[in-house]
């Protein structure tokens, strides 16, 4: 499959005064976000020497024994389960993760092993953290919404979440890994280890997403679907594993807080004579209901919610 069909996108005239560059940035950007909302990103700055440490330190955090891992499990109190989780056995998703909140969350659980750990995964969340302010900036500029609107719309940066996964190596008689899915919220980072297995879905055929040393991956969440109008669209993907090798990755979740009220704007709607094609809802609605999907799967596939539970008919 042709790599070209997931487009690269070099993101330093963002960082530098290179008003022809950011041009020729915000045209692959927006057509990459309309056309099925998935793109990689060069030169962003997220430090690669941190990148590679971050993914080598993980790795020797799930190479520990069960007993270590389990020292760092979830805190009961936080929205989502912080710190070391593995995905439940009924779950079709064979894999385990550190989850972590900003760095200054009282919701944090930490590993005390590799040392070092803590120190290099914060300071990942600090610079994802920055990075992904700047790519929600460049969407509201592609989007043609007034200066800082989704930054101010979306100002809460407490609900932010990173993960530091492991996906098992798939068995004989199976290689499924993360089911086909989008995500339900504003913009998701990925950055993957040289393994592979990240899919993303276009015009119906699954494109691999092929590692390559520096790049992050980016993909539009259902809110900024449903906030543009589907403008923009919201990325269907999965990971597929590989036999006889484990996936390392890191994904970061820019998010919302839960009580925002979610709708498609009047600039994609009543301004310009479109009917809106969602229906509004508070996000943590939303989101409980994806968090049912996985603690109690449906049995039937197309019971599964996804953000067309709010779509209105037309």
């Amino acid at each position: 499959m042709d790599e070209a069909f997931i487009p690269t996108v070099d993101l330093s005239p963002f960082l530098r005064e290179d008003e022809d560059g950011r041009k020729k940035a915000m045209e692959a950007i927006t057509e990459a976000c309309s056309e099925y909302g998935f793109f990689q990103i060069v030169n962003h700055g997220v430090s690669l020497d941190l990148i590679k440490e971050a993914l080598q330190l993980s790795k020797s955090f799930f190479d520990y024994s069960d007993e270590e891992k389990n020292k760092s499990s979830a805190s009961s109190d936080a929205p989502l389960p912080a710190g070391y989780n593995r995905q439940p056995l009924h779950s079709p998703d064979k894999n385990e993760y550190l989850l972590v909140f900003p760095p200054e969350s009282s919701f944090n659980v930490f590993p005390q092993n590799p040392p070092n750990f803590r120190d290099v995964v914060e300071e990942m969340f600090v610079q994802m953290s920055k990075m992904g302010v700047l790519l929600e900036t460049i969407i509201n500029e592609c989007l043609g919404l007034p200066t800082n609107f989704l930054k101010e719309f979306n100002n809460d940066r407490s609900w932010d979440f990173m993960v530091a996964l492991r996906y098992f190596p798939a068995s004989n008689n199976e290689n499924n890994g993360i089911t086909e899915h989008e995500d339900g919220n504003c913009l998701t980072f990925v950055i993957q280890d040289g393994v592979g297995g990240l899919q993303v879905r276009k015009n119906g055929e699954w494109i691999p997403v092929v590692p390559a040393e520096g790049t992050i991956v980016v993909n539009v969440g259902d809110v900024i679907q449903v906030l543009s109008n589907k403008k923009f669209k919201s990325a269907t993907h999965r990971v597929v594993r590989t036999k006889g090798r484990s996936r390392y990755s890191y994904v970061f979740f820019h998010n919302l807080t839960g009580d925002k009220w979610i709708e498609p704007l009047p600039q994609f709607t009543k301004d310009i004579g479109e009917p809106p094609k969602y229906r509004g809802f508070q996000f943590k609605e939303y989101q409980e209901l994806r968090m049912r999907n996985k603690s109690h799967p449906p049995s039937r596939p197309e019971d599964v919610i996804h953000i067309t539970h709010y779509a209105i008919d037309t």
